[in-house]
């Protein structure tokens, strides 16, 4: 049983007590409890459920492309600013930190650079001895030993300081930037496709229905207090 529940149950219970028991105090005091509990906890409703006849309820799903817009806009200005990829880039940078490309070579086919290392030998003047020889098939089982050696050498070339200097100087460029923030954008947008209205409702009620549950506490407390100064003022 949550906090707002436990509020109302207790405002209800003394104004049925103080009402039955004819105590005015009371009765004033847990009915201006009640009142301002109950109204606080149907504010906090409205927030995420349509409630006919009441103008503004249901205020989440309503603005649901509002509040889409809203994350995007966050995440573009205050993180994914071209200051802030500058930054990551310098820190990186006076870090000593180098990018880490050995991934990505490992999964680059080079069977088409082999195929035109194989097409510019049978151009060349030696062109005429290797078809003396079988052609290109002879040159096949060069293939595997020249694409490792070719992924080990270019490995080597992009761990090397003089290539990550070069690549951040490049990254810096303004059109570069402008472009690697189109990028971002267009991810965050898609990923935000995928939200429905019912998901966001679900995760703002989840993050913050625990803390808005002290407003029933709060307003059952304060109308409460009103109502006790109330019920004093008509015994003075």
């Amino acid at each position: 049983m949550n906090k707002s529940v436990i509020t109302n149950l207790i405002a209800l219970l003394a104004t049925l007590i103080g009402y039955f028991s004819q105590q005015p105090i009371l009765f004033s005091v847990g009915l201006f409890a009640l009142s301002g509990a109950v109204t606080n906890w149907i504010a906090i409703h409205m927030l995420f459920e349509k409630v006919p006849f009441l103008y503004g309820s249901g205020v989440i799903p309503a603005r649901f492309e509002e509040f889409k817009a809203g994350i995007r806009q966050l995440m573009m200005e205050q993180f994914f600013t071209e200051e802030n990829i500058d930054r990551f880039l310098s820190d990186s940078s006076s870090q000593g930190a180098s990018l880490d490309l050995a991934p990505i070579i490992e999964k680059v086919d080079l069977s088409p650079a082999f195929d035109d290392l194989v097409s510019v030998i049978e151009a060349s003047s030696f062109g005429g001895m290797l078809a003396m020889v079988g052609g290109s098939e002879a040159l096949q089982p060069l293939r595997e030993p020249f694409i490792e050696k070719m992924k080990t050498s270019v490995a080597k070339i992009t761990q090397s300081d003089n290539f990550n200097t070069l690549l951040r100087e490049e990254l810096e460029q303004p059109n570069v930037m402008a472009g690697m923030r189109d990028k971002v954008s267009d991810i965050i947008e898609k990923r935000l496709n995928e939200l429905t209205p019912q998901l966001v409702k679900d995760i703002i009620q989840t993050m913050i229905r625990k803390h808005l549950g002290w407003l029933v506490v709060w307003g059952g407390v304060f109308g409460g207090l009103i109502g006790l100064v109330a019920a004093l003022s008509k015994v003075v």
